[in-house]
């Protein structure tokens, strides 16, 4: 398993921690994602020969936020 941290702009309440949170969980090999609203940051722990962090970005993007 890997680990990265992303952050990601634009993130405000709840819903946008649901958003993101359940985008990620649905890409097949992510494990677990831990939302840190309030730092802006998002912990995926992930199979790297599964999901790329490019494909992670985009998930999280489709949702309106951005990943910097």
């Amino acid at each position: 398993m890997e680990k990265v941290t992303l952050n990601v702009k634009g993130m405000t309440c709840g819903h946008c921690e649901k958003a993101v949170r359940t985008a990620l969980e649905e890409l097949d090999g992510v494990s677990k994602v831990l939302v840190h609203l309030k730092e802006g940051k998002v912990d995926v722990e992930f199979e790297g020969g599964k999901v790329s962090n490019n494909q992670m970005k985009e998930a999280i993007e489709e949702q309106g936020y951005d990943v910097v």
